[in-house]
């Protein structure tokens, strides 16, 4: 059906997802230093969390793509060269897995901020008044309530960073949309081929939704819902 193709979209599909799960690390511990920076007492550190965010939602994600990929490795074999390093290439997953996670860090930011400011200020004090650490405070009490109020934001942000994946075929890496662009370039059949990729992003996608569905009712276990 797929032209003896199916492995190599197979193959194609597990780096897409291995570039999407090591982009969600690093966003994520983006995302919490980057919230934790926001409500600090600091100044700078607000400030430089806030350029973070506001030049990221800036700037199109294939444009930082390509800055990092191509800027980066100019300026890094430039910087090698003076120093007597041989020259270095940079690993398009790497690449690849850095950049999508440090877009969608400036993401999660605000989102793990909002979920923070969501949790009621008398948790915080109640902990204290039991004689909780700041540390086992977050750990016990804030981190939990944050999670649920943050798994909506998440979830939608998975979903796109998910799908944003594909960026990285530009830079060469062998991702899902890069074998099924050289597959139907071979075969002349480029409906068949991005029609399977659309298939995969859906599976990916539907089921990502059923695990933050049931992370959300297991998050949520003992809150009363509003009704109106």
């Amino acid at each position: 059906m797929l032209h003896g193709y199916a492995p190599a979209l197979l193959q194609g599909a597990l780096v897409t997802l291995g570039v999407a799960l090591g982009s969600l690390a690093i966003a994520a511990l983006l995302g919490l230093l980057g919230a934790a920076a926001k409500l600090s007492r600091s100044r700078v550190a607000r400030g430089v969390a806030t350029l973070y965010t506001t030049l990221v939602r800036a700037v199109p994600d294939l444009v930082t793509m390509l800055l990092v990929f191509y800027g980066g490795q100019m300026l890094i074999n430039q910087l090698g060269e003076r120093l007597g390093w041989d020259y270095i290439d940079i690993n398009p997953f790497v690449a690849g897995v850095a950049t999508i996670g440090f877009i969608f860090g400036a993401y999660l930011t605000e989102v793990l901020r909002g979920a923070v400011l969501a949790v009621p200020a008398g948790q915080r004090e109640a902990a204290v008044a039991y004689g909780l650490t700041p540390t086992q405070t977050w750990r016990r009490v804030i981190i939990p309530q944050m999670l649920r109020h943050a798994l909506p934001g998440l979830s939608n942000n998975w979903l796109v960073m998910l799908k944003s994946t594909s960026i990285v075929s530009v830079i060469g890496l062998a991702d899902l949309m890069n074998r099924a662009g050289q597959a139907a370039g071979i075969t002349r059949e480029p409906f068949l081929f991005y029609g399977a990729v659309a298939l995969v992003y859906l599976a990916f996608t539907s089921l990502s939704e059923a695990g933050f569905a049931w992370l959300q009712t297991r998050f949520s276990v003992g809150v009363r819902k509003a009704t109106f």
